[in-house]
């Protein structure tokens, strides 16, 4: 029979970690999991970053991107951007540490959010290689250059080598090598990540050098910068009874009606007052700071009682009705497209978020293999690509719930039918922090739902148009065929030329079906 252990035993092995080495672990949490995928993760993560401080800046984006093979599964990497780039006393803290940054505590849309992606690249280059990564930098004050690289232990950026240089670029350069990666021209890979990026942000110059020496360009194609998000409060709607109490505890208003005045969006006194109203047992003279869980609970059934008015638009930056209808022309080629965007919702946390949808058909639409076709989900968030983790995403979890049939596809897996989705918010869900996947919150599965629907609807009336002159054409030919030789049996029996009865027939025909002519007439213009 083994020793009994004692607590205080068991115990003298209880450590403290800190997250890096958590993620230093657990890499594949990053999103490096494959050395494909780790690749795009890496180029994700940077490009992202370089598109999110172009736009702060309002500077219009100018970014290179190099990959080139160092050695089997190991790839060099560099990322150069127009924009403000890093002051030297944050480069550490914003490339070489986890859980820190500008995004995370703001309400306000941005690609970046949780301040773990350019850190988690640097774990991933000290892990693979045993090397950190190498940083210039011009602010248009100061410009250096320095060597990057990461206390494990203590979560803490080691800046090296830190010398000025001279100022003759603004903006941001990174490089360094990556071992576990491999790159692959794949529907997961380095260039389709880079393309669909181009496409979602046309405001954006993109320049690819592959490692085999081509390079693919993607000019900008909008010579203007997308509105800027503007940073919000969360809105009413959404609120969990904990979320509430966060804020009241953090507040420094003297009452609760200031206080939700003061912290909320679309509330206004009288707003205040009618939630009052509704939660009669609370006392909205008292501070913020008093308020018990029995009380938030009261305030926020009383907030899901009352009638609100949307998030506001301006918060939040779409990719656009049209922009969507000029990306999926370019990239399939369809027969058919329909685009819609839908009016800005709020999930949990009182957090609003917009989405849009575009259907294409026909063309190069859905998954082409050979010669068999299926459809195929393009998912965006932020207007950033997820390709990876399609199964346990929201988008995916929307678009196999709907009913295809009722909108003419018979099967969804066997047409060439894609559905593009973009989720905007100023927070996106993802269910984990490699960012592929939006958590399957039931207010983003159902908006997605509801646009889905939208957009087939549409889809719908011209795939039954196209069956209505499907028909109308097998009826002409039908009939067109027996023309001349009915022309010539009547010959024989009346006398009559044929060619003036071929004539009428055919101009009785034309009648019949004049607006399939006329159709035909339009696709020739």
């Amino acid at each position: 029979m083994q020793e009994t252990k004692s607590a205080d035993e068991i115990f003298k092995e209880f450590k403290e970690h800190s997250i890096t080495e958590f993620f230093r672990k657990n890499s594949q949490m990053l999103g490096y999991a494959g050395k494909v995928r780790s690749l795009t993760t890496i180029i994700h993560e940077y490009l992202t970053n370089s598109l999110d401080a172009t736009e702060e800046a309002n500077i219009l984006p100018d970014i290179e991107v190099r990959v080139k093979e160092v050695s089997e599964s190991r790839y060099s990497i560099y990322v150069r951007d127009n924009g403000p780039g890093i002051p030297s006393k944050h480069v550490g803290k914003a490339l070489a540490s986890v859980l820190t940054g500008t995004k995370f505590h703001r309400y306000m849309q941005q690609r970046g959010q949780q301040g773990i992606g350019a850190g988690g690249c640097t774990i991933f280059a000290l892990i693979t290689t045993g090397n950190g990564i190498r940083v210039r930098s011009s602010t248009g004050k100061e410009a250096y250059e320095c060597d990057l690289s990461i206390d494990i232990k203590g979560n803490k950026p080691l800046v090296n080598n830190l010398e000025k240089i001279e100022p003759n670029f603004r903006g941001l350069e990174i490089s360094g090598e990556f071992g576990e990666t491999k790159y692959e021209k794949s529907d997961h890979g380095v260039y389709e990540y880079v393309r669909r990026t181009a496409l979602s942000n046309p405001h954006a110059s993109i320049k690819l050098v592959e490692p085999e020496g081509g390079e693919a360009i993607f000019p900008r194609s909008v010579e203007k910068m997308p509105a800027k998000p503007r940073q919000i409060k969360p809105h009413p709607l959404g609120l969990s009874t904990s979320d509430l109490l966060d804020f009241a505890r953090a507040s420094e208003s003297r009452k609760v009606t200031s206080f939700l005045e003061d912290t909320f969006s679309r509330v206004s006194h009288e707003r205040a007052k009618e939630a009052a109203e509704l939660a009669k047992d609370v006392d909205f003279e008292k501070s913020p700071k008093e308020l018990t869980w029995q009380d938030a609970e009261k305030i926020v059934n009383a907030f899901k009682q009352m009638k609100w008015i949307a998030p506001e638009l301006d918060a939040l930056s779409t990719i656009g009705e049209q922009q969507i209808e000029v990306a999926i022309k370019n990239i399939l080629d369809p027969r058919f497209v329909s685009v819609v965007e839908r009016k800005p919702r709020v999930f949990k946390g009182g957090i609003p978020f917009v989405v849009e949808v575009g259907i294409a058909y026909g063309g190069k639409s859905g998954k082409q293999s050979g010669e068999t076709v299926s459809g195929s989900i393009l998912r965006f968030a932020n207007k950033v690509p997820l390709l990876f983790d399609t199964g346990s995403c929201a988008i995916t979890e929307a678009v196999n719930g709907i009913d295809w049939k009722r909108y003419s596809i018979a099967r969804f897996e066997e047409e060439p039918v894609s559905v593009l989705v973009n989720v905007s918010s100023v927070y996106i869900p993802y269910s984990g922090v490699g960012k592929q996947a939006i958590a399957q919150e039931d207010e983003i599965v159902e908006e997605i739902k509801l646009a889905v629907q939208d957009a087939g609807r549409k889809l719908e009336r011209y795939l039954s148009g196209e069956r209505h002159k499907s028909l109308q054409e097998s009826g002409y030919k039908t009939i067109a065929r027996y023309v001349s030789q009915l022309s010539a049996d009547l010959e024989e029996i009346t006398g009559r030329k044929k060619e003036e009865t071929e004539k009428e027939l055919k101009s009785l025909i034309e009648k019949k079906y004049k607006n399939l002519f006329k159709e035909e007439d339009q696709s020739t213009n």
